[in-house]
C-alpha cells in the first residue's frame, strides 16, 4: 500500500473504546504518513476525535434519526470513498455491514463480527488473550494482550511484516484545542497545584469502588492537596457524600471529555474505576490508580500510563470475576470484591 491510499477505521462501541481506538489511528498514521485517514463512530463520541489532526474525515452515526435508516444512509458515505482498506474494531452487526459492504478493496475485522466471513480477513479475538511471554515483561511464561494490542493486530492483518510494537508505544492519544486551554484557565484549577483528581462513577455498579471507600480515601487524600471529583452531570447527586471538606470540590458535569483529560495530566494521581476515565488518564499519560472490582485486569483493560498502578482484591475471590461487563448489583449480594479493598492501599500509591 502506498502512502496516499485511503483507509477508514471503524469504531462504534463506547466511549472508552474510541479513546483506546485512538491508538491505532496514531499506529496508522506512523506507517503511512500521507494516507488519508477516515473515522467513523457513533453520535455522542466525536468529541474525543474531532480534534485529531491525523484524521481526514469523521463520519458520525447518529441513532436517533432513526438506527437502520441512519445507518444504510451513512454506508452509502462509505461506499463513495472508495476505501483502499477498512479497518472494523467493533464486533457487532451494524459495523459488520458497513466493513462488509463498504466496497473497500481490504477489508479487515475480528473473528467474532458475525459478518466476518465477508471481510477478506478476520482476526482472532479473545478476552482474556493470553500469549507466550515474548519480551519479558512479566516473570510468567505468558501475559495477557491489552485492548490496544488486539487493535494492533488488525493492522498486522493488512500487513503481516509490522510488528507488534512495546505497549507503551501503544498509548491512546487526545488532542486538545484553545478552547480546552481556556476552559480550564477560566477556572483556574491546573494553576492550583498540587491536586487529585478522582473518577468515582460507571455506568456499571459492580465496576466502580464503593461509594464509602471512595470517601475514605477522599478523606486521606483532601488533607495532603486538594481533589477535584470529576463526571457526568449525572454523577453529581452521586458524590455529594464525598464533599467532606473545602479542599473537595465537585466538577462532574463542569467539564468536557477533553478538558477532564487535560486537568488529569497535571494532576498529582488520578484515580479511577475500570472504565472509560481510566482510559482518558492514559491517553495524556497521567500517574494513575486504577481501581478493579468485578472485572479482571487481565480482560486488557488496565491502564498505559508509564506511572500506573492497578490494585485488586488479593487474593482473588472464586467469583471473581463475576462477567467481562459490570453488573448493576452484585450477583452474591457481598459485593466483597470492592469492599475488601484497602483505602489506605490506594491511597499508598501516591509515593509510586
Amino acid at each position: 500500500m502506498e502512502n496516499k491510499q485511503k483507509i477508514l477505521i471503524i469504531q462504534t462501541a463506547f466511549i472508552g473504546d474510541v479513546i483506546l481506538a485512538s491508538s491505532l489511528i496514531e499506529a496508522t498514521r506512523a506507517k503511512f504518513p500521507l494516507a488519508q485517514i477516515d473515522f467513523l463512530l457513533r453520535k455522542g463520541n466525536e468529541s474525543i476525535i474531532s480534534t485529531n489532526p491525523n484524521i481526514t474525515n469523521l463520519f458520525i452515526w447518529n441513532k436517533s434519526q432513526g438506527k437502520f435508516k441512519s445507518l444504510i444512509k451513512l454506508l452509502f458515505q462509505v461506499r463513495r470513498e472508495k476505501y483502499d482498506l477498512v479497518l472494523n474494531i467493533q464486533r457487532f452487526f451494524n459495523s459488520g455491514l458497513l466493513t462488509a459492504f463498504s466496497k473497500g478493496k481490504v477489508k479487515i475485522g475480528f473473528h467474532s463480527n458475525p459478518l466476518s466471513f465477508l471481510f477478506t480477513k478476520k482476526v482472532k479475538h479473545k478476552i482474556p488473550y493470553p500469549i507466550l511471554d515474548r519480551d519479558k515483561r512479566t516473570h510468567k511464561n505468558f501475559h495477557f494482550y491489552h485492548e490496544v494490542e488486539r487493535n494492533f493486530m488488525l493492522l498486522q492483518a493488512a500487513f503481516p511484516n509490522f510488528n507488534m510494537p512495546e505497549r507503551n508505544e501503544l498509548q491512546p492519544k487526545i488532542y486538545f484545542n484553545e478552547k480546552d486551554h481556556l476552559a480550564l484557565d477560566t477556572l483556574d484549577l491546573i494553576n492550583d497545584k498540587p491536586y487529585y483528581v478522582i473518577a468515582p462513577s460507571s455506568v456499571w455498579y459492580t465496576k466502580q469502588w464503593h461509594i464509602s471507600k471512595w470517601k475514605e480515601l477522599v478523606e486521606l487524600l483532601s488533607h495532603k492537596a486538594k481533589v477535584y471529583l470529576i463526571g457526568a452531570p449525572s454523577d453529581d447527586a452521586y458524590v455529594t457524600d464525598l464533599i467532606i471538606n473545602k479542599n473537595v470540590l465537585n466538577l462532574c458535569g463542569k467539564l468536557s471529555l477533553r478538558q477532564s483529560a487535560l486537568l488529569m495530566k497535571k494532576a498529582e494521581r488520578v484515580f479511577v474505576n475500570d472504565s472509560a476515565p481510566l482510559h482518558l488518564a492514559s491517553s495524556v499519560n497521567a500517574k494513575t490508580t486504577a481501581v478493579f472490582c468485578s472485572t479482571s485486569p487481565d480482560f486488557g483493560y488496565t491502564p498505559l500510563s508509564s506511572n500506573a498502578v492497578t490494585i485488586y482484591r488479593t487474593p482473588q475471590l472464586k467469583c471473581m470475576p463475576c462477567g467481562l461487563h459490570g453488573h448493576k448489583d452484585c450477583p452474591l449480594k457481598h459485593f466483597k470484591c470492592a469492599m475488601e479493598i484497602d483505602s489506605k492501599k490506594v491511597f499508598e500509591t501516591i509515593n509510586k
